[in-house]
């Protein structure tokens, strides 16, 4: 039998683990126990979100994965605050010697010179303009945002270059950005995905704490749709017999809020994440974790997870048919758009008069 969890909470935090970094050879758990395991209530304790400087040389990531509707990235932060337990990024901080749990929550990188490396690299003469995502593996929008505004010094640059964008969040932070990404969108050069997992504020507060309340999203979808912005919601993750139940709910107020298009992701659990989810499962849906991973192994062959491209988005079997039929059925029902979304403007991508003459000296 695998010991049990740690007992001990930590505030607006997902994660209930620090496991060190799998690349270190020597390393000392940071986990802290409670003294007496066998309290009824698990005590809390408050821990801080640290801030860590990258200087970055370059700022756009290239994807080659053939499942993945995007060709290229761009990641102002390195960890997220939204702390969601789930996240498919968590195993990405162990490259940089930190644990996927409690520090992928806290240990957050930011990027300075996130907007002079994208003028940079719009400047090349081989640069070819191709839809950028934001949002990719850490959400732009986490509260570090608020204070260090990378995220909207990016956007900024899209405007100034005219080069499209495509943004996925959790956050309602997105509302500050309302105007210029509606600006954005009258040029034909963004659109926005809000990822929803629940509409069950209790639940929410446990599985992805600091990220924004379901109403809170659906404001934010509201007034980006109103101001012209195309917008799209992502049912991400669909977990099962924790949220599975909620799909045509979330799909149904969406769609009031003003989405056109919607998509569904199952559940993802790479490296740590398995561990990760295994013990949020057991401080706060107990009863639950057989069933999750019964299911799990029935979508991938009896592992709990399967990253082979075109399935672990969706999975397999029984259990992901019924998923994609009640998905198609709901979406038709709610008036979804069903056709592939319009490709954003390549074609007026320009480089500043600063930057042409540059390029003539």
């Amino acid at each position: 039998m695998p010991a049990p969890p740690p007992r001990l909470l930590r505030t607006g935090r997902a994660a209930v683990s620090n496991t060190p970094s799998r690349y270190l050879k020597h390393a000392i758990d940071t986990t802290f126990q409670q003294e007496d395991p066998e309290a009824d209530e698990a005590p809390r304790v408050r821990v801080a979100t640290r801030l860590h400087r990258e200087d970055a040389r370059s700022i756009i990531s290239v994807n080659s994965s053939p499942d993945v509707p995007f060709e290229q990235s761009i990641n102002p932060y390195r960890g997220c605050e939204h702390g969601c337990i789930y996240c498919f990024a968590r195993p990405t901080h162990a490259r940089l010697g930190l644990s996927a749990g409690l520090d992928f929550e806290t240990e957050i990188f930011w990027k300075p010179d996130a907007a002079r490396l994208l003028r940079e690299a719009f400047d090349r003469r081989t640069y070819r303009p191709r839809t950028l995502q934001l949002g990719a593996n850490t959400d732009p929008y986490q509260p570090v945002e608020r204070r260090l505004g990378l995220t909207r010094s990016v956007l900024e640059v899209c405007l100034e270059y005219r080069h499209p964008v495509s943004v996925l969040t959790k956050g309602s932070l997105i509302e500050r950005d309302a105007e210029l990404l509606a600006e954005l969108s009258r040029h034909r050069l963004a659109r926005v995905a809000f990822s929803l997992t629940t509409l069950d504020d209790t639940l929410k507060r446990t599985l992805e704490p600091r990220a924004a309340s379901p109403r809170g999203r659906l404001r934010a979808m509201r007034l980006l749709a109103q101001a012209g912005v195309p917008v799209s919601v992502m049912v991400a993750p669909v977990i099962p017999r924790i949220t599975d139940h909620e799909l045509e709910d979330i799909l149904g107020a969406a769609r009031e809020a003003g989405a056109r298009r919607a998509g569904w992701i199952l559940l993802r659990l790479p490296l740590e994440v398995e561990t990760l989810m295994q013990e949020w499962l057991d401080t706060h849906r107990p009863s639950s974790r057989e069933a999750v991973f019964s299911v799990l192994r029935s979508i991938h062959g009896g592992r709990s997870y399967d990253s082979r491209f075109h399935h672990r988005q969706h999975g397999g079997g029984e259990y992901a048919s019924l998923l994609r039929q009640r998905f198609s059925l709901a979406a038709k029902r709610f008036g979804y758009r069903m056709d592939e979304p319009e490709d954003l403007d390549l074609t007026s991508f320009r480089r500043p008069i600063a930057a042409r003459q540059f390029e003539l000296l």
